[in-house]
């Protein structure tokens, strides 16, 4: 999910968006990607149950989801938050690695513990950070090798105007209207079973770029949390005539109300693959924008491909508008 400058004709003003919400380039520590970490597979001891967590939490609270030394994260707070419910240390392994900044809308753990308690490993909850899930496995069941898939989604919004007070670090602000068409047709040459060596940071340690990325597209959402976007009609904006209400005034194009602000146009890039490049979704989001705003052509995207070189592509989106969506398991 990283890249370098190299969008066709690139210029600082190229990759707008808020301030710190502007596209970075690789981070120069290695990484471990998740295929390739060396992981106890040992079972529990007897008397321990085995269960597989859902969780959801806003990744800017957190300095990543994996447990780091002295810094706050998704899975070290879930891990307190289990020793606090069954008043003794617990061992937590992730499904998915998350950077920081990074949400996710259901990433996905085990933990074993001691039944003491009638209440549920679902009850768990702190704070930031929720168990949405829970579901008793064998004890053999490990949530990341386990993992048949997973679903990661990409947030952009925009417009002109400056982000809402609850989308701000909730989504990628581009000033610039984006060509939705090209950007799908720009997926087309992305989805399926590729070399990704320009779509891998630098410090990936993946021992193979090639992927299956079994689904990417962009779609046209609603903009969240107007209800409805005032770019909607609403029949109470409309008078007999079919003109809107005097009440109104014309502001950038949009029927603009006192007191309400102008939405965003929301898109969502969809991305599914069995597993990921580090920073894989991020250097294909950061090529798609470049599309949408001209920048670059579908012919561009292509060659970005044929290079096998991070050197070659756009900088990548910033971690606030990524989501990891669903792992899915065999559970039946």
């Amino acid at each position: 999910m990283i890249c370098r400058d190299g969008c066709a004709e690139p210029t600082n003003s190229s990759y707008s968006g808020e301030a710190g919400d502007q596209p970075q380039r690789p981070p120069k520590i290695p990484r471990i990607e998740e295929e390739d970490q060396v992981e106890s597979m040992k079972p529990p001891k007897p008397g321990l149950q085995r269960y597989l967590v859902a969780f959801e939490y806003i990744g800017t609270r957190f300095f990543g989801s994996q447990q780091q030394p002295h810094q706050r994260t998704a899975v070290g707070v879930l891990q307190d938050a289990f020793e606090k419910f069954v008043g003794q240390p617990v061992s937590i392994s992730g499904s998915s690695r998350t950077d920081a900044g990074v949400h996710a809308l259901s990433n996905v753990c085990h933990v074993d513990v001691v039944r003491i308690s009638k209440r549920k490993p679902g009850e768990v909850r702190e704070g930031d950070i929720m168990v949405i899930d829970v579901r008793s496995v064998p004890s053999d069941f490990h949530a990341r090798y386990k993992a048949q898939e997973r679903t990661y989604y990409y947030r952009l919004l925009s417009g002109p105007e400056s982000l809402s007070t609850f989308e701000r670090d909730r989504a990628w602000h581009v000033l610039e209207e984006l060509n939705l068409q090209a950007m799908q047709e720009a997926c087309k040459v992305l989805v399926g079973h590729h070399d990704f060596s320009s779509f891998r940071a630098a410090g990936c340690q993946a021992k193979s770029p090639v992927r299956t990325l079994d689904e990417l597209h962009v779609t046209e959402s609603v903009s969240v949390p107007n209800f409805p976007s005032v770019t909607e009609s609403k029949p109470s904006d409309i008078g007999a005539q079919g003109v809107p209400n005097n009440s109104e005034k014309e502001f950038n194009g949009f029927c603009q109300e006192f007191g309400i602000r102008s939405g965003h146009r929301c898109l969502v890039v969809k991305a599914r693959s069995h597993s990921f490049l580090y920073h894989q979704v991020r250097l294909l989001v950061g090529a798609l924008k470049c599309v949408g705003t001209g920048h670059l052509t579908v012919a561009d995207v292509q060659r970005i491909l044929d290079a096998k070189t991070v050197a070659a592509a756009c900088p990548m989106a910033p971690a606030c508008g990524l989501y990891l969506g669903r792992v899915k398991y065999d559970l039946d």
